[in-house]
């Protein structure tokens, strides 16, 4: 799927949120659409962490059941917490798409994939792998706050969160 394509099925951001308001939370923050789906959605799961990737590698290593992976990465662009081997897995294992608050890497070989990306930017430096973090906790991205069963939908136009 290139990344211009809209699947049948996809939802726009822009009329779900005229369709149910404040229903929703909008996140402000600036995204960028990094990964072959343009348009994706799930229920959300949820990882807090700062540079340090290896929570969203073993997350993403399991099964995804068309879920979206929320990581609060403090919004650092100092380090990559993903790159194409990871996003390679999130495919492999069924994720729809994954939103980072950070920096992802290899955004070439991500754009390819069958999956819906946002990032704040890129960076090749690797992240450091102690395993820091935590999972399925409540993360907050500019004034939204995202919990782990939350419905998110993702477009270029912007991210939505179920309240």
């Amino acid at each position: 799927m290139s990344k211009a394509s809209t699947p049948a099925e996809a939802i726009n951001t822009a009329d779900l949120y005229d369709e149910r308001g404040d229903e929703l939370a909008s996140i402000s923050l600036q995204f960028q659409s990094l990964g072959g789906r343009s348009h994706f959605s799930g229920r959300a799961r949820t990882i807090r962490c700062f540079q340090d990737n290896a929570l969203v590698k073993s997350t993403l290593a399991t099964p995804g059941n068309g879920s979206v992976l929320v990581v609060d990465g403090g919004g650092s662009l100092g380090t990559a917490l993903m790159g194409d081997m990871i996003a390679e897995s999130a495919v492999a294992n069924g994720w729809a798409g994954v939103v980072i608050n950070g920096a992802i890497r290899d955004r070439e070989a991500i754009a390819r994939l069958d999956l819906g990306v946002k990032a704040l930017g890129s960076n090749p430096r690797k992240s450091a792998k102690a395993g820091a973090g935590d999972v399925d906790v409540d993360v907050k991205i500019g004034d939204v706050t995202i919990r782990t069963g939350a419905m998110i939908w993702c477009d270029p136009d912007g991210i939505l969160v179920e309240r």
